[in-house]
């Protein structure tokens, strides 16, 4: 089921009312609304109904054909959780000029998709993502998932595992239980933060978070779109959705899960990669054993029945910006071989 094509970008998703203390200064920027309405994606965005909290959403999708000779498969992209959909751009030109059809969805709570109101789950987004194949006549998908997305991945090849026909994990977070060195922070201190939170502050997270080899212009988009976001009326809806999403990555292991995934996995992760949410909240104790992203990878592959990792030396946590040759490359011949 499809509604006309639109052009827009996508974001970081959030959801319901906040209190007015945490109302922003406006940008300078024109204002966007929490779907991003009127900010361009590289491909036509189409909508899926689906209904979440007894509520009427839409999840917005790009349906990207081959532009090469099709070889009939289909890969589907899922984001992280901090950037749009439209940051595939590079991975969806690679695949489809070597005969993919490219689905690149925005998750529910983010980007173009409707904002909902209610806490998030895994459960949910897999099985959202399920409907959304479904609707597409799509029976079997390999897979490529970022951070975030990777975490969604895991959940939806334990949950589906005959739709997944190959995975590649690239940069995952959710490697290691965060419960265990991170404590429980209630949904109002979040907010608080997370509503001071200013441009310059953003781009520093992202560039330290994520340890980009990226100059910070290459994420100054992002910074943008999050500012202009602010000038919303529904931002607060945005704001709570955001931190419902951290609540469900710190609440919602897929760690124990991983070496039970059955389709091949390739972890392709950047050298220099430690992101590791809620780590400003652990004890100062434990924060330096948080994040070792590239060595829990290693380990987790060699506990799965067909896993292998790929580290990109002096790469961060987005390696598809980073590396977009060698990425485009690796996952190719990856693919093609499954």
């Amino acid at each position: 089921m499809r509604a006309s094509p639109l052009l827009t970008i996508c974001g970081l998703a959030l959801s319901l009312g906040v209190g007015s203390a945490i109302l922003p200064a406006r940008s300078a920027e024109e204002p966007l609304g929490i779907a991003l309405e009127g900010f361009p994606y590289p491909n036509p965005v189409f909508y899926l109904p689906l209904t979440r909290d007894g509520e009427a959403q839409r999840l917005a999708y790009m349906d990207v054909p081959a532009s090469g000779s099709p070889n009939g498969r289909t890969a589907l992209l899922l984001h992280g959780r901090n950037f749009p959909s439209s940051y595939w751009q590079s991975v969806i030109e690679a695949l489809t000029a070597a005969g993919y059809r490219v689905v690149a969805p925005d998750q529910l709570g983010f980007g173009k998709s409707s904002k909902p109101v209610g806490p998030f789950g895994f459960d949910t987004l897999a099985a959202d993502t399920v409907a959304l194949l479904d609707s597409l006549g799509l029976p079997r998908v390999d897979v490529v998932a970022h951070s975030m997305g990777g975490m969604l991945a895991v959940r939806l090849a334990r949950t589906a595992p005959e739709r997944i026909n190959s995975l590649v994990l690239e940069a995952p977070i959710g490697l290691e239980d965060y419960r265990f060195t991170v404590p429980p922070v209630p949904t109002e201190r979040l907010l608080r933060i997370e509503g001071d939170v200013t441009a310059d502050v953003y781009r520093q997270q992202l560039m330290t978070s994520y340890s980009l080899s990226l100059p910070d212009t290459a994420i100054a988009p992002f910074v943008s779109l999050r500012e202009r976001v602010k000038g919303s009326g529904e931002y607060p809806r945005w704001l709570r959705s955001f931190v419902n999403s951290y609540q469900m990555i710190w609440g919602q292991p897929v760690v124990h899960e991983i070496p039970l995934v059955r389709a091949p996995t390739l972890f392709v992760m950047g050298g220099q990669d430690r992101n590791a949410p809620g780590r400003a909240f652990a004890p100062e104790a434990l924060r330096a054993r948080m994040g070792d992203n590239a060595a829990h990878a290693q380990a987790l592959a060699a506990r799965m029945p067909d896993g292998r990792t790929e580290v990109f030396s002096g790469i961060g946590h987005l390696v598809h910006m980073e590396a977009p040759s060698r990425f485009n490359a690796t996952v190719l011949e990856f693919l093609n071989g499954h």
